[in-house]
């Protein structure tokens, strides 16, 4: 993925850079100290003798690096390798040059092999040591390789001072190497510690963890990093994804299918031609025809409806949706006197709703609170949820949260409560959208 992309420019400039410099065994030392008869001077220690030094000058390398003459930095490594007898520091050094090539180069069966010669030189200054561990873990990213990567981010974990920074990338290792349980078990404390410091986790992130929820069919992660996702970046297909998960707890009531529906409508900006139709028809059952015409006006108006083959369909059910919304709109008044006589406040919760549904909704609120508030004898949850809709329709923010979180049912009111308080509390239209999710976060509804 882009942000663990290794920092190329940045190793190259460390791998040639001040510290890399070697020494220089001069030519009047050399004359003072003369090899013994039996054998040649073993060059000393952290020196680079003058004729490999020639091919290894920082500043020519430098130089030839600024000029991209990259053919000529070959050449220049290519005769070092084959200059006899190095010294370790003098491999090191060579070794160091070779990053800053494989870095510009691309090359990383070089550039993995020359950063773990170095790394185990035992050369390099503590802080540089994490440095070169963090880039060669980078480095078995980018090829791929993930279990090595693995290895050297859990390396440098052990070994730095920063441990949580190469936490991202360990985790995209374990998820990338098919390890989906070890990722989740990262994700989520990693995430916890984010919101703890007061911050927004990125959509990658809950994507990440969303998927790999998923691949270990840990249904309550998934679907709590969903609502985390439909809370922070909402989307069409996640809005879609949670809501459809509510019918499939235990104990939920079919009764609800209307509701959610409702959500989805307000959510996302298309519903399928099927969800409209079938929103539409448990309007005109529940006797709220108005409703049932916008939605379906509105899947006319998204060019759902009204085409292919189920388009005389679609027109028998505008017709109808559109009579009962003229006839209600001439005959609802008639109902409010009996409704304000019933023992039961569900009536008026009805009639209410109703009125909210024509967007009267200073007419239509009074009667529903008055409805909730008189008593509701089967299944009151709904109605209150209701009229928390009704709040939310209107614009009414605190109201409508405070309805939905007095809602405990466990048919489904309560999760529909919920996702219903997500909606009212979405981010303002015109917020910047999420980040493209990578090439690891897989689709959250593609399992």
């Amino acid at each position: 993925m882009s942000q663990f992309r290794l920092a190329r420019i940045s190793l190259m400039l460390a791998a040639i850079g001040l510290n890399a410099v070697p020494a220089l065994m001069s030519g009047a030392h050399a004359q003072k100290a003369p090899a013994p008869a039996a054998a040649p001077a073993a060059a000393p220690a952290d020196t680079v003798r003058p004729e490999l030094f020639k091919l290894l000058d920082p500043a020519a390398v430098k130089q030839l690096m600024a000029d991209k003459n990259y053919a000529e930095l070959q050449n220049r490594v290519t005769q070092a390798e084959a200059f006899p007898a190095k010294t370790p520091y003098e491999t090191y050094v060579l070794d160091r040059m070779k990053i800053a090539l494989a870095s510009a180069t691309n090359n990383d069966a070089m550039l993995t092999a020359s950063l773990e010669s170095v790394i185990n030189s035992g050369k390099l200054a503590p802080v540089d040591q994490a440095e070169f561990i963090q880039a060669l873990g980078n480095s078995y990213y980018n090829a791929k390789n993930y279990p090595k990567a693995i290895e050297w981010f859990k390396r440098y974990q052990k070994e730095s001072t920063t441990p949580a920074k190469v936490t991202p990338a360990l985790i995209r290792s374990y998820y990338l190497s098919n390890d989906f349980a070890t990722a989740k078990s990262l994700l989520v404390p990693a995430i916890a510690d984010t919101e703890k410091a007061g911050q927004t986790p990125s959509a990658e992130d809950l994507r990440l963890l969303a998927s790999a929820a998923a691949k270990v069919k840990d249904n309550a992660v998934y679907v709590s990093t969903l609502e985390k996702l439909v809370a922070l970046y909402p989307t069409d297909d996640y809005w879609t994804d949670l809501l459809h998960r509510v019918p499939a707890k235990p104990g939920y009531n079919q009764a609800h299918d209307i509701d959610i529906l409702r959500l989805q409508s307000m959510a996302v900006k298309q519903m399928a031609p099927e969800e409209y139709v079938e929103l539409a028809e448990l309007d005109l059952q529940a006797g709220f025809p108005t409703e049932a015409k916008k939605v379906i006006d509105a899947g006319y108006a998204a060019g759902v409806l009204g085409t292919g083959a189920n388009a005389a369909k679609h027109k028998q059910l505008r017709d109808r949706a559109t009579k009962g919304a003229a006839d209600d709109a001439k005959n609802i008044a008639s109902g409010e006197a009996s409704a304000a006589k019933a023992k039961d406040g569900a009536g008026l919760v009805n009639l209410g709703y109703a009125y909210v549904t024509m967007d009267q909704f200073d007419k239509g609120i009074p009667l529903m609170e008055q409805g909730v508030a008189k008593g509701i004898n089967k299944r009151p949850d709904d109605y209150k949820l209701r009229l928390g809709i009704a709040y939310a329709k209107a614009g009414r923010k605190a109201e409508a949260l405070k309805t939905f979180e007095s809602i405990k049912g466990d048919d489904g009111a309560t999760d529909l409560a919920r996702y219903w308080a997500l909606w009212v509390n979405r981010a303002p239209a015109g917020a910047a959208a999420p980040a493209a999710a990578t090439a690891a976060a897989t689709p959250v509804a593609g399992k």
